[in-house]
């Protein structure tokens, strides 16, 4: 139902998670996510922990399927001394080739506990149907 667009974005963030360095606008990190089907639905799901929802674009165009979002650090009072911080922050982002046999039209997104949840239905084009076997119409009869 989906695309991998590019097969090096995993060891990507790899990297940034070990070099401990957070995404920008213009090199955003990759989050990470499932995809399934569930029924009629195919289902994605990313991990967008301590994110706002005011935080998050999601935006289709075509079959390209593109999600933004952007953690900020928390205000901290001038008393604060950061001992440890290891939550990645910055701009995050994921760009997804759906299928053609999916109806981008009707996708809905939900966010809950850290989880962005899009459910895309199948579109009713793609769904397995019976094709009914008519009778003959006309029939050639074979002179003797």
């Amino acid at each position: 139902m989906l695309m991998r667009t590019d097969p090096f974005r995993e060891m990507d963030r790899i990297v940034q998670q070990l070099s401990g360095t957070s995404g920008t606008w213009s090199k955003p990190s990759v989050m990470p996510m499932d995809a399934y089907r569930e029924g009629d639905d195919y289902v994605i799901a990313f991990d967008l922990p301590g994110v706002s929802t005011e935080a998050i674009d999601i935006d289709v165009e075509r079959n390209m399927l593109t999600v933004k979002a952007e953690r900020r650090p928390v205000a901290k009072a001038d008393t604060v001394k950061v001992e440890l911080s290891e939550r990645p922050l910055g701009v995050f982002s994921r760009q997804i080739v759906l299928a053609d046999s999916l109806d981008t039209e009707r996708i809905h997104a939900d966010y809950d506990a850290g989880v962005l949840t899009l459910r895309i239905p199948i579109a009713e084009r793609a769904k397995p149907r019976k094709i009914a076997i008519g009778e003959g119409a006309t029939r050639r009869q074979i002179s003797t």
